[in-house]
């Protein structure tokens, strides 16, 4: 009996070992890639903006290695620096639409009556609509540009988080340590800080964590249709869109801002994954 234990016990500590060392390399690598588009200037080798018109679609080489766009710049230099237009939005918009959402749900799950009804009946709004073709719509309307396409993400965004945050609080509001808090004098915002938050953030944060290669995606995929930042500016999915039509005769052009999506989405995502595992009990118990 006791060598079982002792086997169960040595099995969840491997296991336990292993989800924090993929929580470690994951979270480093998305560091650095947050890093990079925080140094993004500091980064370039060339000018991002710089037109040369003499060096204009140069294959990848030594001096430009990931080659040259239809106007002679770097394609290197405009790729770290549109790190910085797609990562920030995209962790702006996931930290406002998640604050919100979270907000609103705890309000609603703890308190309850009209106001609870009327938001969610809101938010199913919302929810009925494609969230893509709703986005497309309302940054159509807001005349596009990189902001406009956040508040436009961020419309159909904040119910999500608001459906968790209620569900979450109305599992806990009427436990035990919620009604003693109340007895012992705790007012709302005490017992919603202290008591409430810290039990419901897991779920919330995990969401939180997934979605921020969802929005980049997303957000690069407004800016693909003409709908986010506009040009000059350097974001990977307007580059996607300006070297669509050279595919096949310069596929640097569109392949480059292509690879830096897929590799910074994946790293969220299996970011995400592992932060998932790491606060799941039922695998820290396996």
């Amino acid at each position: 009996m006791k060598e079982k234990w002792g086997a169960g016990m040595r099995t969840r500590k491997k296991v336990k070992n292993y989800m924090a060392l993929k929580l470690i390399i994951f979270g480093t690598l998305a560091a650095a890639v947050i890093l990079m588009a925080v140094f993004a200037p500091y980064l370039t080798p060339f000018d991002p903006y710089e037109q040369d018109l003499g060096n204009a679609l140069l294959p990848p080489g030594r001096v430009h290695f990931l080659g040259t766009d239809r106007y002679g710049r770097d394609m290197l230099s405009r790729v770290i620096m549109g790190s910085q237009t797609t990562i920030f939005s995209a962790l702006f918009l996931v930290s406002v639409v998640t604050v919100i959402g979270s907000v609103l749900g705890i309000i609603c799950g703890y308190c309850g009556g009209r106001g609870d009804s009327f938001l969610m009946r809101l938010s199913d709004i919302f929810l009925a609509f494609p969230g893509m073709v709703f986005a497309i719509a309302a940054a159509s309307v807001m005349n596009g540009g990189i902001w406009n396409a956040v508040a436009a993400l961020a419309c159909i965004s904040w119910p999500k988080y608001a459906r968790i945050a209620r569900s979450q609080v109305m599992s806990v509001k009427n436990q035990p340590y919620i009604a003693a808090a109340r007895l012992s004098g705790s007012g709302f915002w005490k017992i919603i800080g202290k008591h409430v938050v810290p039990n419901i953030a897991g779920p919330v944060v995990v969401t939180a964590v997934l979605d921020i290669g969802t929005m980049m995606m997303e957000i690069a995929g407004l800016s693909f249709l003409g709908l986010g930042a506009t040009p000059p500016t350097a974001e990977w999915g307007s580059m996607m869109s300006n070297g669509r039509s050279m595919l096949q005769t310069s596929p640097w052009v569109i392949l480059a801002p292509g690879a830096a999506i897929f590799l910074t989405v994946m790293i969220f995502n299996l970011m995400g994954d592992t932060v998932r595992d790491f606060l799941d009990p039922r695998q820290r118990k396996r």
